[in-house]
């Protein structure tokens, strides 16, 4: 197949969302597939929109895959004729790690974001989504539903991870609970709150934070200006991005993850962790919950309750026994999630019979002949 993927900057960006597409092209190219990316630059939102003005979908592709981020980009050039053949055209997949709309925001901006949104999904023929929670956000959206395959991010960068035993000794050694914060610093990631619920009961936990300080810079300052205050200023350390053997360190020597996110539209860094054996904490909004089981794997708090995180984290660094069970499901919660090779290759079936698909060239000329 020769295959598009169009994304916002560089596959190189450290993110969830970027490894997953990282990964789903060294995939295919594995396959022998020709995977050519198209990228935009990243600018602002109003910026993208007049992305629209010039932006057209590349030529002599078989299939494009679409990251939704890119939805703003691209309003006008998925309802344009797709070259070279505007009677023929070719499938637009549109790869859903979670909605725009979705995050935590006021009201009007997600009104806009939403229906802007709308538009763009509604132009697409399918949807790769990362889980049933990504999904079912996107469907609501929709008046009628489109093909689709939910295909999980790859969790095994960092191979087998802990044993059973290691697991169990560590959480048995003495001292404050040592949490775990990774991803980039946002504030949808909530740091803040996590930072404002050690500080209820600093001396029982320490932090370690890892993670890009670039992309909300102002945030990032904040952050570490809080981590500075007295009750905090030794329990918190800041390392900025890391490479896999340093990051697997911090992975190894942790107790517990905590990223109480405001939304995941699934996670995958509660996966990576649990492969370590830390139990994850997330939130009850979004994709956590397909992955963190409430007192069994994890635990799920409110977004921003920084006094139920608090609590939860308190009752890990008394009860060591406690936390050695939850490590111990962890584990095997990591183990029992598909395989990259499988998911991934339920990805390329997809793809293949979207391409082979019969109904798909009748709609395209529909949607041409409104256009010329």
């Amino acid at each position: 197949m020769k295959l598009g993927l169009l994304i916002y900057g560089s596959l190189d960006t450290l993110s969830g969302g970027y490894l997953y597409d990282c990964k789903l092209v060294e995939y295919l190219r594995a396959m022998g597939d020709t995977v050519e990316i198209t990228s935009l630059p990243w600018r602002n939102y109003a910026a993208h929109l007049t992305d629209n003005l010039h932006f057209r979908l590349p030529p002599d592709l078989d299939l494009l895959i679409q990251d939704e981020l890119n939805h703003p980009s691209l309003l006008f050039a998925n309802r344009c004729p797709r070259p070279p053949a505007p009677d023929r055209g070719y499938p637009v997949i549109s790869l859903v790690h979670h909605l725009r709309s979705s995050e935590q925001r006021p009201a009007w901006q997600n009104w806009f974001y939403r229906l802007v949104e709308k538009r763009y999904l509604e132009s697409v023929d399918g949807f790769i989504f990362n889980s049933q929670t990504t999904k079912r956000v996107v469907n609501s959206l929709l008046e009628s539903s489109k093909p689709d395959v939910v295909s999980y991010p790859p969790t095994d960068r960092f191979g087998q991870g802990l044993q059973a035993a290691e697991v169990i000794a560590r959480a048995h050694e003495p001292g404050p609970l040592r949490i775990l914060f990774l991803g980039n610093v946002i504030h949808r990631k909530g740091l803040h709150t996590l930072l404002e619920a050690m500080s209820l009961q600093p001396l029982a936990f320490s932090l370690d934070v890892v993670g890009g300080l670039t992309a909300e810079p102002e945030y990032a300052r904040e952050m570490r200006k809080m981590s500075q205050v007295s009750s905090l200023k030794s329990q918190v350390l800041f390392h900025g991005t890391l490479d896999n053997e340093d990051l697997s360190a911090k992975l190894k020597s942790a107790h517990v993850l905590a990223v109480p996110s405001s939304y995941e539209g699934f996670g995958i860094v509660y996966l990576e962790g649990m492969a370590f054996g830390l139990p994850a904490i997330g939130t009850t909004s979004g994709g956590a919950s397909e992955i963190i089981r409430d007192g069994e794997t994890g635990y799920l708090v409110p977004p921003d309750d920084r006094v139920r995180l608090a609590e939860r984290l308190t009752k890990l660094a008394n009860d060591r026994d406690f936390l050695a069970r939850l490590s111990i499901n962890a584990l095997q919660r990591y183990r029992q999630q598909p395989t990259w090779e499988e998911t991934a290759g339920q990805i390329r079936e997809f793809l293949f019979s979207m391409i082979k698909n019969e109904f798909l060239p009748e709609r395209q000329r529909s949607r041409s002949g409104s256009n010329r």
